[in-house]
């Protein structure tokens, strides 16, 4: 049984490309999804390009990531631990990633 810090994550024969690019459709969501490229990042350091944006908001962000299967958002003592799941996005939609986080920022 999972823990109370445990927040649930869809498997991977679970995800959905139209709920992968709704939630890589924002800016600020696909700039949170773009830190994470070069590996894990504690919550804490991963920040939205807008500074202003209220913690609710930013909670939120990494809500949508995490139920479309793009992030996982685990427990890691008191923090979060906020990892891409790019083996899971590359089995399942080959090419996806790249092509949308390889691109450059406009």
């Amino acid at each position: 049984m999972p823990g109370a810090a445990d927040l649930p994550h869809p498997e991977r024969s679970e995800i959905e490309l139209t709920a992968v690019l709704f939630a890589l459709s924002d800016p600020e969501r696909l700039s949170i999804a773009r830190q994470l490229v070069d590996g894990p990042l504690d919550m804490a350091s991963c920040h939205a390009t807008d500074p202003n944006l209220p913690k609710s908001t930013k909670s939120h962000f990494m809500k949508v990531l995490r139920e479309a299967g793009v992030i996982r958002n685990d427990p890691n003592g008191r923090r979060r631990l906020l990892t891409l799941r790019r083996e899971d996005l590359d089995t399942k939609f080959p090419g996806l990633l790249e092509a949308v986080l390889g691109s450059p920022e406009v």
